[in-house]
């Protein structure tokens, strides 16, 4: 198992001059992960058909209590309420994005997409042109321009740096839990021969430490954000 730690299966693809590589597992697993949060959401909305003056059904009420308590744990640290109202479906669809993909290493023969720095670089770069494009939204393009020579504008080059970090720093970060935590049950497989060690550190690290991760990626999100806008 030890032999054959790291490799991975690519497609090279060729047009005209410009040559494109892709992870064949990590795509698959990603659309894997996509199309079950669109399965269930699918099933949730058949769930809340009922006319709005009869009684909520128990689809609906689990369903606006963990909106709720995602509201609560991932919106609260916005600048304001419009902000956070307009930025939830945003915040949340990338935390239950990385959830289900830290989940899924659990099912047997299934990789988590996360495992792979493009998909984790992908994610943070996505929040990173977000919270560009709201910057010069909401302070205007002037005033987001001025903002790289603040405090003085000698800070300029540090301050480039500065932003370009933030999304380098945010795909890393899930990026090393996640493959580390990866190698760690792979060795503890290899090594150990009962199969009620790996399986259980292998539960540990996909379900416990994964929606770790994903609640810490969701919540850096929304800190980057603030930032942006806030500066």
């Amino acid at each position: 198992m030890l032999e054959h730690l790291g490799e991975k299966l690519i497609l090279h693809v060729s047009v005209g001059s410009f040559s494109f590589s892709f992870d064949i597992v990590a795509v698959i697993m990603s659309w894997i992960v996509i199309i079950v949060l669109v399965v269930v959401a699918l099933i949730l909305r058949r769930g809340l058909g009922q006319d709005i003056e009869e009684k909520p059904s128990r689809t609906q009420a689990i369903l606006e209590s963990l909106i709720d308590l995602l509201k609560g744990q991932l919106t609260s640290s916005f600048s304001s309420d419009k902000l956070a109202r307009e930025l939830f479906p945003f915040v949340s669809t990338i935390f239950l994005f990385v959830l289900v993909s830290n989940w899924l290493s659990v099912i047997p023969y299934c990789e988590s997409p996360t495992k792979d720095l493009n998909v984790t670089l992908s994610l943070a770069l996505l929040v990173f042109v977000m919270s560009q494009l709201l910057a010069v939204r909401m302070r205007g393009g002037i005033r987001y321009l001025k903002g790289f020579l603040e405090p003085y504008p000698f800070m300029l080059p540090l301050n480039i740096v500065s932003e370009i970090a933030k999304p380098i720093s945010h795909s890393f970060r899930l990026f090393g839990n996640t493959f580390g935590g990866a190698i760690l049950v792979t060795v503890v497989s290899a090594k150990f021969a009962p199969v009620l060690v790996p399986a259980g550190l292998n539960a540990f690290y996909g379900l416990f430490v994964g929606a770790i991760q994903a609640f810490v990626f969701a919540i850096l999100t929304v800190a980057y954000i603030n930032v942006a806008v806030e500066s």
